[in-house]
């Protein structure tokens, strides 16, 4: 149905409504597109690959997982204000189910932050890496590390033949009802 003015002329659509936090919104819904496929790929992974790793100088898979879940603490624990738990996921979790558990805590965790920030607040400066930044800031950086990580199991998947989270095709439609 079109909107008409008394003049009989098209009035504009009206605007979507606005978020009063565009900056933060956009910051969670990166972080949770991110966290999606890490997750998928931690349990696409065969658990006989999670020691794997293409050359000895390189972090094996479910190290990359671990390290993945530290940072999460230690980047977002800035951005609530509170001292970083030191839970040496990388170094102490080996196993496919203890690496993809400590993922998920550290990324619900990490929420915590996310879920919490308005364009305002992420506005407040606070140390990161000894230097002052916005804490929206610290969680763009959060953002930027996992997707930056996101690549080296997506390389690791495809050594093994596995198609990573961010490439699988959707399933097609199914066929109209006659």
């Amino acid at each position: 149905m079109l909107l008409l003015n008394k003049h009989r002329r098209r009035l504009p659509k009206p605007a979507l409504p606005q978020s009063a936090n565009p900056f933060s919104t956009f910051t969670r819904t990166a972080a949770a597109r991110v966290q999606d496929i890490l997750l998928r790929s931690a349990e696409k992974m065969p658990e006989e690959n999670y020691s794997f790793k293409p050359t000895d100088s390189v972090r094996s898979y479910g190290q990359i997982l671990g390290h993945v879940a530290d940072a999460q603490y230690l980047f977002c624990s800035i951005a609530l204000g509170e001292k970083a738990p030191d839970l040496k996921i990388e170094k102490t979790k080996t196993s496919k189910a203890d690496l993809t558990a400590a993922l998920k805590d550290a990324f619900a965790y990490c929420n915590r932050a996310y879920d919490t920030m308005t364009d305002a607040s992420g506005a407040e400066m606070v140390k990161f890496f000894g230097r002052d930044n916005p804490k929206l800031g610290v969680l763009t950086f959060n953002n930027m590390h996992n997707m930056e990580h996101y690549g080296n199991p997506v390389t690791y998947m495809r050594l093994k033949n596995i198609v990573p989270p961010s490439s699988e095709q959707s399933a097609p439609a199914p066929p109209p009802k006659k």
